[in-house]
């Protein structure tokens, strides 16, 4: 029924992105609040631009780490060559899904797993970036 434990290996890897991605927003908040309080404010579009900037790249980095993380579970339980684990864990996580690396049959219930986890963390950036935004444009001045 649960498919010999790839819903609790995928459960677990996701409760961990989950964590990397909570830390990243933390980051963004922080790093948005410094931003906030030490950039020109007679300088509001160039503030937004970096401020929107770095919580992207932050968010960004965020990824690359729980697309790691993805792709060392796939390392460690060998579904795939480990040439092509990072590569599989991100064609996944970014729900492209190409089909051109499968993972062994005992574990391909782990492809759609990191997929839902990506559209979820994406979707929790998208968020975030908005309420960014959002509240620069008040602090600036700018809606």
């Amino acid at each position: 029924m649960f498919a010999d434990g790839e819903f609790l290996v995928g459960a677990v890897i996701s409760v961990l992105t989950i964590a990397v991605q909570a830390l990243a927003t933390i980051l963004v908040v922080r790093a948005a609040r410094i931003a906030a309080r030490h950039l020109s404010p007679r300088r509001k579009i160039e503030t937004l631009i970096i401020v929107m900037a770095m919580s992207g790249v932050l968010l960004t980095l965020g990824h690359f780490i729980e697309v790691a993380i993805w792709a060392e579970l796939y390392n460690l339980l060998g579904v795939i060559p480990r040439k092509d684990v990072y590569y599989l864990a991100f064609v996944n996580f970014t729900t492209l899904g190409y089909g051109d690396i499968l993972p062994t049959y005992e574990w391909r219930l782990l492809g759609p797993i990191t997929a839902a986890n990506g559209m979820l963390l994406f979707g929790w950036s998208t968020a975030v970036l908005y309420a960014v935004l959002a509240r620069a444009l008040r602090i600036l001045r700018l809606e």
